[in-house]
């Protein structure tokens, strides 16, 4: 999708100072997945203390050992 935007010059700055990218496009992709995975989480965050597990449940029978070589 094309857009025009104005955008502040400072914090154009700075984002790329802080970032590895070199284009506005690529800073703006990245702002927007960061925004993006940053709101899931807080989502997922807002779920604490909602969830009831079953009494039984034991979290460390569903892992899985990698160290053991087959």
């Amino acid at each position: 999708m094309r857009t025009n935007v104005e955008l502040d010059d400072a914090l154009l700055e700075e984002a790329f100072q802080l970032t590895n990218v070199r284009t506005k496009k690529e800073l703006l992709h990245l702002a927007l997945r960061e925004l993006i995975r940053t709101r899931k989480k807080r989502n997922l965050l807002d779920l604490s203390g909602h969830i009831q597990f079953a009494e039984d449940f034991d979290p460390k029978a569903l892992r899985v050992d990698r160290y053991v070589s087959g």
